[in-house]
């Protein structure tokens, strides 16, 4: 039985779901939903989904939405070991603290800073989204002080989580080298992560595409 992926390639919560797979060794049929003809809006596409969002998993009879949830979900009935997401209670905790900092300020200050000139005909960029965004940089900057990756010394689902929202803002001409701890940890991972250039660096560079402003 196939694990189903319904995802759009530039989204980076569908590339991080992606990196997850790739990190964990499984194949996942992927089924591109087309946002901008509306697909996800689709009675259809509702009924898979309430949320009307991407990335959408369906193992079997089961049906599960949300990236970092997906990405806990594979890894926990697929994964080989527990490196991408520990058993320790503490290990685990603080995992699960960067996959929330990552959805709750980085890559939402991302999106709430881009989104809206890229997507939803914003002519100018608000600047006290801008300072959002910076504030979430400054966080991960210190979040990295002394060790090699976001949860510690190894690789795990928060660095795939966050890479997938770092490479975005950089594909996008956010000037990221002044954080030296950002920086070094965004070319440690993109060297470490299994399949990164294939299901993560091509999406990424999509969202150039969408630049009104390559200087934005």
């Amino acid at each position: 039985m196939s694990l189903d992926l319904y995802y759009t390639p530039f989204s980076p919560p569908s590339r991080a779901v992606l990196l997850a797979s790739e990190a964990i060794g499984i194949s996942l049929n992927c089924i591109n939903v087309d946002l901008f003809s509306g697909e996800q809006l689709k009675p259809e596409y509702e009924q898979l989904n309430p949320q009307k969002t991407v990335p959408l998993l369906i193992d079997g009879d089961f049906k599960l939405a949300e990236s970092r949830a997906i990405m806990i979900y594979l890894v926990n009935a697929y994964g080989k070991n527990d490196r991408l997401y520990p058993k320790d209670p503490a290990a685990r905790a603080v995992v699960n603290q960067r996959l929330y900092f990552d959805m709750g300020h980085l890559y939402k200050s991302i999106s709430e800073y881009f989104y809206p000139v890229l997507f939803m005909g914003a002519t100018t960029h608000d600047p006290a989204k801008y300072d959002n965004l910076t504030s979430a940089y400054e966080i991960l900057d210190k979040l990295l002080d002394g060790q090699d990756y976001v949860a510690g010394r190894n690789l795990t689902l928060a660095d795939l989580s966050m890479v997938a929202s770092v490479s975005t803002a950089d594909a996008l001409n956010f000037h990221h080298k002044k954080y030296g701890n950002v920086s070094r940890w965004y070319e440690r991972v993109k060297r470490s992560a299994p399949g990164y250039r294939k299901v993560n660096a091509d999406g990424a560079e999509i969202m150039k595409q969408f630049l009104k402003d390559p200087e934005a």
